[in-house]
C-alpha cells in the first residue's frame, strides 16, 4: 500500500517560515510588540510623554531628507490636532486617539522604497463616499503638500 502520507503546509519547515518576512518586515512586528508592552505598563500621560519621545527618536533614526520629512509631519500634527497621542506603530512615527492609531509616517528607507508615505489607519474619519485614499506617496514637503497634510489630519481626527 502507497504511503499517504498529507503534504507538508507552507512553512511548516524552519527555513520556509524564516523566509516569509523581509528582514524589515520582521523588524517592524518586533518593534510592534515592544510597544505594545511598553504602553500597557503606563498611564495615559505617560504615554503621551513616552510617545513624544518614541516618535521624535524614529525621526532621528531616519536619513535625512526622510527625517527633515518627518520632522515636518511631526510638527503639522501637533499643530493641527494637539489631541492626536504622538506613539510608534511598526515602529514608525504615529499619531492616535485613545489606542487606535489615525495616521502614521512610513520613510522610504524603512522598507526600502522610492517614496515616503503619510497613512491613514480605519480610525481616521476620511470617508467620502464609496472611495477614498488611505495613503498618500510623499517625495517632498512644498508649501501647498503641507496644508494638504494639515487638512487631511484635521479630517483624519474627526
Amino acid at each position: 500500500m502507497a504511503d499517504t502520507k498529507a503534504p507538508a503546509k507552507r512553512g511548516d519547515s524552519p527555513k520556509a517560515s524564516k523566509n516569509l518576512w523581509s528582514d524589515e518586515e520582521r523588524a517592524a512586528m518586533e518593534a510592534s510588540v515592544r510597544e505594545r508592552k511598553k504602553s500597557a505598563r503606563l498611564s495615559p500621560e505617560e504615554q503621551r510623554a513616552a510617545g513624544e519621545a518614541d516618535v521624535r527618536a524614529a525621526i532621528a533614526a531616519m536619513p535625512e531628507d526622510d527625517r527633515a520629512m518627518g520632522t515636518r509631519i511631526h510638527e503639522i500634527v501637533a499643530a493641527t490636532v494637539p489631541d492626536l497621542v504622538p506613539r510608534t506603530y511598526y515602529g514608525m512615527p504615529a499619531w492616535a486617539r485613545g489606542e487606535k492609531v489615525v495616521l502614521f509616517f512610513q520613510s522610504k528607507a524603512k522598507f526600502k522604497v522610492r517614496y515616503a508615505t503619510l497613512g491613514f489607519q480605519q480610525d481616521a474619519w476620511l470617508d467620502d463616499q464609496e472611495m477614498w485614499p488611505v495613503a498618500f506617496a510623499l517625495t517632498a514637503l512644498t508649501p501647498a503638500i503641507e496644508q494638504r497634510v494639515a487638512e487631511l489630519v484635521k479630517k483624519a481626527a474627526g
